[in-house]
Parts: C-alpha cells; structure tokens; sequence
C-alpha cells in the first residue's frame, strides 16, 4: 500500500493548478489530502433545488485539511442553461452523461471565470480501481474481464468541456504511472470486505483510511449527478412535460430521426442537441434506439445513453 500512496503523491504533486474540485467523495478527499501543503482553492458545485450530499462532505474534508473551500450553489434555471453549453461541448444527448458532466462543466467554468486556466479532478479512479457499484458482484474471472474492457474505453468528458473553455484538467489518476501499477492489481486488491459490505477501490480506502475521514474513506460510491443534486433534474422533467406531450413529441422524432426517446429528460437533452448537432447514424454495430455506432468493447451507447446495447 505504501506504493500505491508513494505514486499518487507523485502523480499528484506534478500537477500545477491552483484549483481542486473537491466532492468530498473518496477520490477527490484522497487528492485534497495529498495536495494540502499547497494549499489549493476547492470548489463544489450543488444543487440548491434538490438535495445535494456533496455538501457536507466537501466541507468536512476542507476542514480536516485547512483548505481553502468555496461553495457554487445553481438554482435549476442556471443549471438548465449549463446543461445547453455541455451538450454542446459533448455533442451527445445521453441523459447519465450530461447529468454527470454539467458538474465539472460548472466546475470549470468557475474557474475560467476567476480567471485562471488550470483545474485538478479525480477523473480516473473509478475506471482502473473499479469504483462503480455495477463492479463489485463480478466473479474474480468476470472482474479481470471487465476492468480490461473499461481501460479499453474509459474516456472523460471534463477533459473535452476542459477544452472547449480553454482549461487545462489536471487527472493524477490518470498519471501514466497510476495507470501502469492499476493494470497489475489483484481483484482482492480491487474489490474487498469492510464492515460487512463489499467496497470497490478497496486498495485506496485501505491506504487512506487512517489519514482522511473514515466516513469519507468508506463512503459508498455515488455519481455526480447525486453528490451534487443534478439527479433531481429527471424529476423535474417529469413534473413539467406532460405524458400526451412527450408521446406525440416521441412519435414524432421516431418518425421523421428514427431516434427513440426513452425519457421526458432525454426529449429536451436531444432537442437541444439536434439545434447545434447532426445525428450520425449507422447500420453496422449501431445502437437499436438512436442508430448510433457502438464503441467496441462498449456495452452502453454513449451518444443516447440506452443499456445495455
């Protein structure tokens, strides 16, 4: 484990920025706790219409590590209109994905405004420790499989927002060394027993758990979109778009796009889309609800979200 730890505070020093999005989940608390004797400017983004757990958890890990600790609340409004940017920038109407993604697009954007041009995430983690839940059931032999299919295609959105608004993302799990010593670990190094509950990235909460909260350390894995409340935003479609509204719409775009909408979030998501996009569709490997092409090794569509495909 000492490795491990001797790694990331390499991988996490080399970075330059001054500016640390700090959710209060495991990954990011792990880089606030490595990066504190440089003192960097956290930042959280939450929801101020729905209920947002980042909240409190980013505040504690700032406090256990005297950081300095700035708090974005959007109401729904400011949000919506970010989510306009990111669909732009990521030219896709996957619900999950721009759900996910507005975050580190508010994130990043606060920064550009304050006028610097460099920010640090914890982008990475999930994909080479395997931190998402859907992990942690799999048979040793399954595990193996699907870690080396997520290294196949494990790609992140911040970097492309990153780029779009001229900030550089700074990953250090994504340090070519993190990357290298990830490819050797043991499935028990993976996923493990605390407490009585499976844990994915169980290799980093044992590193970390004696110097960052425990609370933090064995904090169960959320998406963004719940740390921050933006997964409130699919209730919120729900209550303003009628059912007889989205079924004629629906019927529509299948008619005339052959694209189906699943949801009233993904009917705005593509309507949005479709004013600055064009729909590339396929028949070769292609997705059976929107005719996009299927990454290989991918089990979902990353362009209309729909799994598994």
């Amino acid at each position: 484990m000492q490795k491990i730890f001797d790694i990331l505070h390499n991988a996490t020093n080399s970075c330059t920025a001054k500016h640390l999005a700090l959710s209060g989940g495991l990954d990011s608390t792990i880089l606030a706790y490595l990066l504190k004797e440089k003192k960097p400017s956290c930042l959280a983004i939450i929801s101020k219409d729905h209920i947002a757990h980042d909240l409190t958890y980013s505040q504690m890990a700032a406090k256990e590590f005297g950081l300095p600790l700035s708090i974005h609340i959007y109401d729904t409004t400011q949000i919506l209109d970010a989510i306009e940017q990111t669909i732009k920038i990521l030219g896709n109407f996957n619900d999950i994905e721009i759900r996910n993604n507005v975050v580190p697009y508010l994130a990043i954007s606060e920064v550009k405004k304050q006028g610097f041009n460099k920010i640090i995430t914890g982008d990475g983690a999930d994909e080479l420790f395997a931190g998402y839940n859907f992990l942690i059931s799999k048979s040793d032999e399954e595990l193996k499989k699907d870690m080396a299919r997520i290294a196949k295609i494990m790609h992140f959105p911040s970097q492309k927002i990153g780029k779009a608004l001229g900030v550089t993302v700074e990953s250090p799990f994504c340090h070519h060394t993190v990357i290298e010593f990830a490819k050797n670990l043991l499935p028990s190094d993976l996923v493990g027993i605390h407490d009585g509950k499976k844990y994915g990235k169980f290799i980093l909460r044992k590193t970390f758990e004696d110097i960052i909260p425990k609370s933090i350390a064995w904090r169960q894995k959320s998406p963004m979109q719940e740390g921050s409340g933006t997964q409130g935003l699919t209730e919120f479609f729900e209550g303003i778009i009628s059912d007889d509204v989205f079924y004629e719409k629906a019927r529509k775009i299948k008619s005339s796009d052959n694209v189906i909408i699943r949801t009233k979030e993904s009917m705005h998501y593509y309507e949005i889309f479709k004013k600055c996009h064009t729909l590339k569709q396929s028949t070769d490997n292609s997705c059976p609800d929107c005719h996009y092409t299927i990454e290989e090794n991918s089990k979902f569509c990353r362009m209309c979200g729909r799994f598994p495909v």
